[in-house]
């Protein structure tokens, strides 16, 4: 389920036009709608996937919260929502905000710098 999600957020940032970034961006939030109840269900009301403690896969799904904040600053959106996925949103704070991965978790503005440096490389080797 999870990494049928991943193009879905891709398609944000290669979408032309606004009902196709908007179209793009419906499909990505439906599918972290999905994540949201599998996050319910998995949790079962504690901080984490697996529970009290983080887990592989709140570390597999945690990887790409930093990415994701790169596509919402690049797309001007909002992917993580408090008022559509809240459980979701509570768990990203949580995940970011834990000792075990918050001086590990690489910052969004470097991020952002090397998406913005890659894209120019990837255009200029399709030329």
């Amino acid at each position: 389920m999870f990494f049928q999600w991943i193009p879905r957020v891709r398609a944000i940032l290669l979408s032309e036009g606004e009902e196709a970034k908007k179209a793009a961006l419906e499909d990505a939030i439906q599918g972290l709608i999905l994540l949201e109840e599998a996050f319910t269900k998995c949790s079962k009301g504690k901080k984490f996937f697996g529970g009290d403690k983080i887990g592989y896969l709140d570390i597999a799904l945690g990887c790409f919260l930093e990415w994701m904040r790169v596509t919402q600053k690049i797309a001007n959106v909002n992917l993580i929502d408090e008022s559509k996925t809240p459980n979701l949103f509570k768990w990203a704070q949580d995940f970011c905000a834990d000792d075990a991965v918050k001086d590990v978790l690489p910052q969004t503005d470097k991020l952002l710098e090397f998406a913005k440096f890659y894209a120019v490389e990837l255009k200029g080797s399709m030329e």
